[in-house]
């Protein structure tokens, strides 16, 4: 009975070996957190750097090319855009 223990459990630690029931669960649940977190970091950071647009002064804009008008046109987006 122990040496069919073992090759279960070592079944299921195998590198892509499917967890079943409430593992499998846990473990889609945590990748999709982790997924959404993700997603919504690189949102937000989208939006710092578009505000971060509105706070450059007219000599930094020109220095990497674009001008006050494109500069409020891109930092008023909304951040999903």
């Amino acid at each position: 009975m122990a040496a069919i223990d073992t090759i279960r459990y070592k079944r299921a630690e195998l590198p892509g070996a499917r967890l079943s029931g409430r593992q499998g669960y846990v473990h889609r649940l945590v990748r999709m957190v982790r997924s959404l977190a993700n997603r919504i970091d690189s949102l937000l950071d989208r939006r710092r750097s578009r505000l971060a647009l509105l706070e450059m002064t007219d000599d930094q804009l020109r220095d990497i090319g674009i001008s006050r008008c494109d500069a409020h046109r891109e930092g008023l987006r909304p951040f999903w855009d």
